[in-house]
C-alpha cells in the first residue's frame, strides 16, 4: 500500500497540537499527520500596537511557550491562532448573542480578511507560517442573522461566524484565499513545512 509522502517522513516524529479546536484537529487527520492533542489555554492578551496578521503571530508563539521547555528531541509541536480583521480592528469572539449579532451586522455587505498564523515549534528551531484570505458578505437581513447567532452560537468563533456552518453557505458572495485558513488552519502551508523541516 502506498503511504502518504508526509505520513512516510514523520514516523520518526512526535507532532503535538496545542489546540482544543475540533476543526483544527479534523484537518490534521486530513492531512494524514499522526498527533497528540495537548491543551494549553492561554490569555489571549496582545500589545495594542499589533495590527492582523502581527496579532495572529504574536498569539500563537504565545501559545507555544509554556510547552517549549517539555518539548524532546524529536517533537513539533504546533500552535495556531485565527483572527479576523475588519476595518483596521480585530473581530474577537463574542462575549454574547447581542455582539455576535452586531459583528455580523457590521460585517454585511462587506470585505473583511481571516489571517491564520501557525507556529512550529521543537528543541532548537521555531518557525511561522501566516495565511490571509479576503471573504465578502453579502447584506445580510436581520432575520438571517438572528437565526445563524440562535441556532449555531457562534461564540467561541473568531467573527462570530464558522464558514463550513449555514452562514458560510449562504452568505459568502466571493473569496480570495485559502477556504481551509478561513476554517482556522492554512493545510497546505502546514503540509509545505512540515515537509521542509523533516526532509
Amino acid at each position: 500500500m502506498i503511504e502518504n509522502p508526509l505520513t512516510l517522513k514523520l514516523k520518526p516524529y512526535h507532532i503535538i497540537l496545542a489546540s482544543g479546536s475540533p476543526r483544527r484537529q479534523q484537518y490534521m487527520k486530513e492531512l494524514g499527520i499522526p498527533f497528540e492533542i495537548v491543551k494549553n489555554p492561554v490569555e489571549e492578551v496582545y500589545p495594542d500596537s499589533l495590527k492582523g496578521g502581527e496579532i495572529a503571530t504574536y498569539l500563537a508563539k504565545l501559545k507555544s511557550s509554556g510547552l517549549k521547555n517539555t518539548l524532546k528531541e524529536k517533537d513539533i509541536l504546533l500552535t495556531a491562532d485565527t483572527v479576523v480583521w475588519f476595518n483596521n480592528r480585530s473581530l474577537a469572539k463574542p462575549a454574547d448573542n447581542e455582539e455576535a449579532k452586531q459583528i455580523l451586522r457590521d460585517l454585511s455587505g462587506q470585505w473583511h480578511e481571516v489571517i491564520t498564523s501557525v507556529c512550529f515549534t521543537t528543541v532548537a528551531d521555531q518557525r511561522l507560517v501566516t495565511s490571509t484570505t479576503k471573504v465578502c458578505f453579502k447584506n445580510l437581513s436581520a432575520e438571517e442573522i438572528d437565526y445563524y447567532v440562535e441556532v449555531y452560537k457562534p461564540l467561541d468563533k473568531a467573527g462570530a461566524y464558522g464558514i463550513q456552518e449555514w452562514l458560510g453557505s449562504v452568505a459568502i458572495t466571493e473569496i480570495r484565499g485559502s477556504y481551509a485558513n478561513v476554517v482556522g488552519l492554512p493545510t497546505n502551508l502546514v503540509y509545505k513545512m512540515l515537509m521542509t523541516m523533516v526532509s
